[in-house]
């Protein structure tokens, strides 16, 4: 149900100036909030956003006998698994909603109950979601899985039992499903083919720290040797380097300067040289990362989206927008999500020249070759972008309609902003932080 409040009116052609800080990735702790579940002990976990994602595991959690308090600093809380107990089916699915995270229960949850249950999932409507993948998974490790009319009910007659798993695609879900489930399973469990994001590597340091004995080889095999019990953790979470991106596509699109605190260069190397090769400027120090358009002409550049270590399909949306106003042609070659080009025809709306392709544009053939997506595109810049009306799709397309709202002249009206809350913490107060002109229809804002 989206009111008024849902609508945002956005004055565009002000460069974003300023700092603002990303906290731990939207990506990362609610995984991270999950492992504590495996503890005997309590955890503690630091740089945790607040965010729709998080409030949901919380609930989660604390419907399953977990309590959850704010920790001494900002950002912190203090999970007590050691009163773990079963919830009540219509309270799960209550409180989940349309979020897929209920899935990443099952496994902690058939460890430490010995059963769990899933209702129907929701998420971003981006492309096909491999929620069936994660029951054979859990089947794998020696899982009962039943299907009933409100979700899928999970029965661990036994302990769970490693097992050797091959992914068709180095999917992160997945792997976080595995890691999950694991690390308590009897002996070993070999992954190959495995996601190696950096939220993964940390999601694998916050099993460590638990007392699980997790290998990561280089070539994407991840080996778990079970161990009878975990304890509790303490850490802090990886920030965001995917609203760091967005941030930093901000300040190119709009002639601006931003210093994002606590966006940190390993985890955003590939990006950083892309931002380079457009033209745009950066600067790291300890505390975070600045980005600015440094005068003169953007470039055009030929871009293709991977699973890590390549160029991550939600760095691609904020950054095309800010390639509209390259000069020549860029080519984009979408290769992990067939569906996340959609976004692009708004662009053109509002002014942009970007034209879809079946075909795999721009160096090596993917899996949506075949297929009939439109999954490549051309984008002729530069172009002059005009304010429009929008309506957001999904979250990173959402983010970026309000980058090519800032960049554009005049007013755009952005609907469906709630999306974007989603994932980026206080989105809303830190755009009036970086002083952008922007407004909820009735309401004062900066």
């Amino acid at each position: 149900v989206n009111g008024a409040d849902d609508v945002l009116l956005v004055h565009g052609g002000t460069p974003l100036e300023g700092e603002i800080r990303v906290r731990g990735a939207k990506n990362l702790v609610p995984n991270e909030l999950v492992a504590a579940l495996l503890g005997s002990a309590p955890s503690r976990l630091r740089n945790v956003p607040d965010i729709r994602d998080v409030r949901v595991v919380r609930g989660l959690l604390q419907l399953h006998g977990v309590t959850v308090r704010p920790g001494e600093e900002p950002g912190e809380l203090v999970l007590d698994p050691t009163h773990v107990e079963s919830a009540n089916v219509a309270d799960i699915d209550a409180h989940a909603g349309s979020s897929r995270i209920p899935i990443l229960f099952c496994g902690p949850l058939l460890h430490r109950l010995g059963h769990a249950f899933i209702p129907g999932l929701g998420g971003c409507d981006i492309g096909g979601r491999p929620i069936d993948f994660h029951f054979d998974v859990l089947r794998q490790f020696g899982a009962k899985i039943e299907k009933r009319a409100d979700g899928q009910y999970l029965e661990a007659p036994q302990r769970l039992r490693g097992t050797k798993i091959n992914l068709p695609y180095p999917s992160v879900g997945a792997t976080e499903q595995v890691l999950l489930t694991a690390v308590l399973a009897e002996g070993v469990t070999e992954l190959s083919n495995a996601a190696v994001e950096p939220e993964i590597e940390d999601l694998i340091c916050v099993l460590q720290k638990m007392g699980a004995i997790i290998a990561m080889d280089t070539d994407r095999t991840i080996r778990v040797t079970g161990v009878d019990e975990l304890g509790g953790y303490t850490h802090r979470a990886l920030s965001d380097r995917l609203e760091a991106a967005s941030w930093a596509s901000a300040a190119l699109a709009t002639e601006g300067n931003v210093y994002v605190r606590g966006a940190q260069q390993r985890s955003m190397m590939t990006f950083l040289n892309t931002f380079r090769k457009v033209g745009g400027a950066f600067e790291i120090d300890d505390e975070g990362i600045r980005f600015w358009h440094p005068g003169g002409r953007l470039k055009s550049i030929a871009l293709e989206t991977d699973v890590h270590p390549g160029f991550q399909t939600d760095w691609q949306q904020p950054l095309v927008v800010a390639l509209t106003q390259a000069t020549g042609l860029s080519i984009v070659h979408e290769t992990v999500y067939e569906s996340r080009l959609g976004f692009t025809s708004a662009l053109n709306q509002m002014g942009a020249h970007i034209q879809l392709y079946r075909e795999c544009l721009g160096g090596s053939d993917c899996r949506f070759g075949q297929r009939n997506f439109l999954h490549s595109a051309v984008v002729s810049g530069p172009t002059k972008l005009e304010g429009a009306d929008l309506v957001i799709p999904d979250l990173r397309g959402g983010f970026s309609y309000l980058i090519a709202a800032l960049a554009a002249q005049g007013t755009s009206r952005v609907h469906g902003i709630d999306l974007i809350n989603r994932g980026y913490e206080n989105f809303m107060d830190k755009l009036v932080e970086l002083g952008a002109k922007v407004e909820l229809p009735g309401k004062a804002l900066g």
